[in-house]
């Protein structure tokens, strides 16, 4: 991977994460605020909206040529031969919420999820940056992190639960201990780290700006994500689509957890 590249991914993060810090402390009451519908036709919220106009300007003037796929503007040609897929505040309703779980999610690729060749999640409230380079491990503060070697014997789980849930995820609520964040690319990074066993949205519910980093820090780190099908997670860079999760630190569990 390119290091000009590399570098321009961490500047925009960490720009973003200025942003959205600099609009919790002084327009807190104006974070939720409806300004408008996404290329994705999701509302966009002012948070939102503040940070990805961020990043485009970073972009526009950047001498690094990439393109850029984000929630609210969809795709944008700056003529780079990679793509931005970029998730300004994954979590914004837990950062309008002042729930302390949301990120700035945003992966290096050309077409497609299996093609990423570097990923960031960054946690705002806590500062701790999560990073994966393809076929070079998975990190966090720098640090090598690695899934659980094996599930442990009272595992611990996430769930999307709510009106996004499905018999799936409502059966494993029943099994195991169950956490749900409201965050998909930190909650990925959790079963990167261990901490937790697995990680499950059992309908067809996430874009790929919401995964494309956490993926390949996932598989990085030694787990596995899958579809509820079963099939390698695998997705285009576009919004036009959306898919179920299973994240999880084994094969074996994957498994279990598909065909419950």
């Amino acid at each position: 991977m390119d290091e000009q590249l590399k570098l321009l991914a961490h500047t925009v993060v960490s720009s973003l994460v200025r942003t959205v810090e600099k609009a919790c402390e002084t327009e807190f009451h104006r974070l939720g605020t409806r300004v408008g519908v996404g290329a994705s036709g999701v509302p966009t919220t002012y948070l939102d909206k503040l940070a990805e106009d961020k990043a485009i300007s970073l972009l526009k003037k950047s001498k690094t040529k990439v393109n850029l796929l984000s929630e609210e503007i969809g795709f944008l040609d700056f003529g780079g031969e990679y793509t931005f897929v970029l998730d300004p505040v994954d979590g914004t309703r837990n950062a309008y919420r002042g729930i302390p779980f949301y990120a700035v999610s945003l992966a290096i690729g050309k077409t497609m999820v299996h093609d990423i060749e570097y990923g960031i999640v960054k946690n705002i409230p806590t500062g701790d940056t999560f990073t994966a380079e393809k076929n070079r491990g998975a990190f966090l503060n720098k640090k090598q992190i690695s899934v659980a070697d094996c599930p442990s014997k009272n595992m611990v789980s996430s769930l999307v639960l709510g009106r996004t849930s499905d018999p799936v995820t409502l059966s494993l609520a029943q099994k195991h201990n169950v956490r749900a964040f409201g965050a998909c690319s930190l909650e990925m990074c959790l079963v990167a780290t261990g901490a937790l066993d697995y990680y499950v949205v059992g309908k067809e519910h996430i874009r790929v700006i919401d995964l494309a980093a956490a993926t390949l820090i996932v598989r990085e780190a030694g787990g596995v994500v899958k579809t509820i099908r079963g099939e390698d997670l695998d997705m285009e860079f576009t919004l036009d689509t959306r898919t179920s999760l299973v994240a999880a630190c084994t094969q074996d569990l994957a498994s279990q957890l598909i065909h419950i």
